[in-house]
């Protein structure tokens, strides 16, 4: 628990410099508002190295692809997830999310999820007359509403739209010219599932999937203050499952990410001439889509070491237990996230439980660094039997 009296900049400084792991000497990092909807909320994906674009579908597959859903053996279910952060430092911030899928038939599925990030109790405190009085506590805290809707297009490819309401609540009471900033975004997505097929002299199936997720307008913390961007980011990746035989399975994924948000520009201080920091450019999150791709000041190569990228696999064991690991891997210039991720997952007659742990490979502290994340899906009725290859 601190004892402070801050302004709302700070909150945002010091969460920017903790969620993305940057250093203070990076130039050219790009830095958006409300990051936290980047965080993995469930433990699959973060036991592979942090991807789901392509994967076989599950009760959270809103948070990367939605157009999974129409997919799915089972006809509705719903997940919880909870993620602790910064927990060498302190044990009340965390990600919790909750999501529910249900499909109308077998061409269509819908999903809703809501995902809170808490960070934590902040004292404020003020000094009288040589006496600390205690102000109150404040919980500043963001979160997301959505919901999604899934079309089966023909037998082996669907799309998916979805709409988020997006609140970062980060004022404390003292700030009275600051308030909630309070946006939208919208998702696209699409997935194709193979046929399976021979390779190795085994049974495979392709799967390959896309999400450009969080288009919306920038938002703003205080009146006369920068508008932010929105984590818009471009999901790419493929992912193959082969069936080894009739109890055991094992799936091998690759996924790269680019957010769609424009590199920094610099600034020059009027009164020296010089050059004096980087800054977002002052764009409609339009125009930042479609320059995100060519406006970094070194060329096409400084545009693809702002292309992140993991690989990461599962074991399964007669749909009853999985093993998984991957790694994740972002330039050294665009923040240094590296790391190497460990899952298992085990299911029972009610439930699915999976549990992940992270292990940072770089010199940048992560703040998910040796922290377990645990995840629950319950689904609501039994399979369907399918084909499905994993």
């Amino acid at each position: 628990m601190y004892n402070f009296k801050h302004s709302i900049g700070v909150f945002v400084a010091v969460f920017f410099l903790f969620f993305l792991g940057k250093l203070v000497a990076q130039e050219r990092i790009i830095t958006t508002g409300v990051p936290f909807l980047l965080i993995t909320p469930d433990a699959r994906a973060a036991g592979m190295g942090e991807q789901g674009v392509a994967t076989s579908v599950d009760a959270f597959s809103q948070q990367w692809n939605p157009s999974k859903y129409v997919f799915s053996e089972h006809k509705s279910g719903f997940g919880i997830s909870y993620t602790p952060y910064l927990s060498k430092l302190v044990d009340d911030i965390f990600l919790a999310n909750i999501t529910y899928f249900n499909k109308n038939s077998n061409r269509s599925a819908w999903a809703m999820s809501l995902k809170y990030f808490s960070l934590g109790d902040i004292v404020l405190n003020d000094l009288v007359a040589g006496t600390i009085i205690e102000q109150g506590i404040e919980r500043p805290n963001e979160l997301t509403l959505d919901f999604s809707y899934s079309l089966l297009l023909n037998s082996k490819f669907s799309m998916a739209v979805a709409a988020r309401f997006i609140r970062s609540d980060l004022k404390i009471s003292s700030d009275l010219d600051a308030s909630s900033a309070n946006t939208m975004g919208v998702d696209i997505a699409g997935f194709y599932k193979s046929d399976l097929f021979d390779c190795a002299k085994k049974k495979a199936r392709l799967r390959l999937g896309f999400n450009i997720s969080n288009i919306g307008p920038r938002l703003k913390y205080d009146e006369g203050g920068q508008k932010n961007f929105i984590p818009t980011n471009l999901k790419v990746g493929s992912g193959l499952s082969l069936n080894l035989d009739s109890n055991n399975k094992i799936s091998l994924n690759i996924e790269f990410n680019k957010l769609l948000v424009p590199t920094p520009v610099p600034v020059i201080n009027k009164n020296t001439g010089k050059f004096d920091r980087y800054e977002q450019p002052d764009i409609s999150f339009l125009s930042g889509i479609f320059e995100s791709f060519s406006d970094a000041p070194d060329g096409y190569s400084e545009e693809l070491k702002e292309i992140t990228w993991g690989i990461g696999s599962e074991y399964n064991f007669q749909d009853a237990f999985a093993l998984r690991a991957g790694y994740f891997n972002e330039s050294l210039e665009k923040g240094s996230r590296r790391y190497f991720t460990l899952g298992t997952g085990f299911s029972l007659n009610f439930a699915d439980i999976d549990i992940s742990y992270l292990f940072s490979t770089s010199r940048v502290r992560n703040p998910l660094e040796n922290t377990l994340r645990f995840s629950i899906t319950f689904n609501l009725d039994n399979p369907q039997l399918t084909d499905e290859g994993g």
